[in-house]
Parts: C-alpha cells; structure tokens; sequence
C-alpha cells in the first residue's frame, strides 16, 4: 500500500486501501500499524487536519481494530 508523507510530530505517513477498508499508519518511530474496518471519510479526514496526532489520538487509536508489524 502507497503512504503518504504526513508534517506530524507523531506520524510518519498513511495510506488506505479502499477495497478492505485498511488503514496503514506509520508512527515517527517506524513502527507500523494496520486498523481495520476504517471508513474512507476517517483517513481523508486525517489527511485534511490541522494536527494529524490529534486527530488519530481522538478519532482512530482505540476505535478500531488493528495489529502492529
């Protein structure tokens, strides 16, 4: 999946696959996460906001599923 480059203390850059309602985000650290089940509107969204670690602490860390790689 094709990330996005994000201006982020936190993160890295996003990508989502719109198929499986994937979102792939990857942390400053280099640590990568999948969610699962995330609507297209959330990353557009995410993508679109003023703090993007504010916006994934708010909107997507513990509201959906994922798994760390």
């Amino acid at each position: 999946m094709t990330r996005t480059p994000l201006e982020s203390s936190v993160l890295a850059a996003a990508g989502y696959d719109a198929a499986h309602a994937k979102l792939e985000i990857e942390f400053q650290s280099g640590d990568v996460y999948t969610y699962f089940a995330v609507p297209k509107r959330v990353f557009e969204e995410l993508l679109a906001s003023a703090s993007k670690g504010k916006f994934f602490g708010q909107k997507i860390a513990n509201t959906y599923p994922f798994e760390k790689h």
